[in-house]
């Protein structure tokens, strides 16, 4: 009886031994917690998955308009601004007036497609005198060749002058119109009423930006230079949207290292069909890249941290929910990397988890 007891004793002992020995994340839970039909419209669950561990690199830069939809316009004739129709910032349509000039070389435009015109008529009406004289017997054919070509050379010239007052914009009287090649903002302005223009100015006058599509410029550090490639996917957010996440991807990456700042740049292509991505803002660029490991991905703010440890509220039911130890091994801007104490196909609870953990776990 003796050798019984202490038998019994000897296997408690080792039980307990190996209970002391296991130091797996599992469930931490003692109590049970019934989530009530309330608290269940609150609460939201996510689940776990099985993924690649994400590194998250963090650059600067900035929102820049699409140059391939940038237009710079300049004076095509010097002269004095009558009006300027178009402020800093204002969205234009395409083909609409900016800004009226007038103009002496308008004038002497328009006096050559009077004169090419007169110069046609007058060569038309000379070829067919030529050609009744020659029928008459009159004259030669040679002569008939001749003043068709001076219509040939008469009608080319009136082809140059339309072709020039088109150009130019030219309609009536002495006066130029500036108008929108595009359609988009007034991102640049150097332009007032009243001020003379000279005919060999080379500045421009007014810039216009198509902003249904922007670029993102990110600046990268020559030591990150390496971790970028095409295609990785980004996050961005501006100053002027702090709030609003924008997504793309790496399309471009310029392959020269600015020795002012020994940094590189790359491009994200993003639509900005509502405007809310203004050019020239200062951007915040989170990109992710696949690591090789995997690991159990749940989304960041399932994680709660006490004690410096962390756990997650584990659902199951509405009458069964757990509270389970876990350990981070990364996290990005919306994830969260645990490499024990989950499983892929887990389901925890997002909002509303602080209230339960502190019921289970006090």
């Amino acid at each position: 009886m003796q050798i019984q007891k202490t038998i019994l004793i000897a296997g408690a002992l080792l039980l307990f031994s190996c209970s002391q020995n296991n130091t797996e994340p599992q469930s931490v839970s003692t109590k049970s917690f019934v989530i009530s039909d309330t608290m269940m419209k609150t609460i939201r669950v996510a689940e776990a998955t099985n993924e690649y561990v994400k590194e998250e690199l963090k650059f600067f830069g900035k929102i820049s308009a699409d140059k391939n939809q940038y237009i710079d316009i300049y004076p095509l004739v010097g002269g004095n601004v009558l009006s300027v129709s178009a402020e800093l910032g204002d969205f234009v349509k395409k083909g609409q007036v900016l800004a009226t000039i007038r103009s002496t070389e308008i004038a002497g435009f328009q006096k050559d497609l009077s004169t090419a015109k007169t110069d046609v008529a007058i060569a038309e009406n000379n070829l067919r005198v030529a050609q009744e004289l020659y029928a008459g017997k009159l004259n030669t054919e040679k002569d008939v060749q001749e003043a068709n070509s001076q219509l040939k050379k008469a009608q080319d010239e009136l082809n140059r002058t339309k072709s020039v007052n088109e150009v130019y914009n030219i309609k009536k009287g002495n006066i130029y119109y500036v108008t929108s090649p595009i359609s988009g903002y007034v991102v640049q302005k150097d332009i007032n009423k009243g001020m003379e223009l000279r005919s060999d100015r080379s500045d421009n006058i007014f810039d216009i930006a198509n902003t249904n599509q922007v670029w993102v410029i990110v600046n990268i550090a020559e030591s990150d230079i390496s971790k970028i490639s095409l295609g990785m996917k980004a996050e961005i957010s501006t100053l002027a949207n702090p709030d609003q996440v924008f997504s793309g991807q790496i399309d471009k990456i310029f392959k020269v290292i600015n020795p002012e700042t020994n940094s590189m740049q790359a491009r994200i292509v993003l639509d900005n069909p509502t405007g809310a991505l203004i050019p020239e803002s200062k951007a915040t660029i989170n990109v992710y890249r696949n690591m090789d490991q995997q690991a159990v991905a749940i989304p960041k703010e399932a994680v709660i941290f006490e004690d410096n440890r962390y756990f997650v509220v584990v659902y199951r039911s509405q009458k069964e929910v757990a509270v389970k130890e876990v350990k981070p091994i990364a996290q990005t801007g919306k994830l969260a990397y645990v490499s024990e104490g989950l499983e892929a196909g887990d389901q925890v609870i997002t909002s509303g988890q602080l209230l339960i953990f502190r019921a289970l776990h006090q």
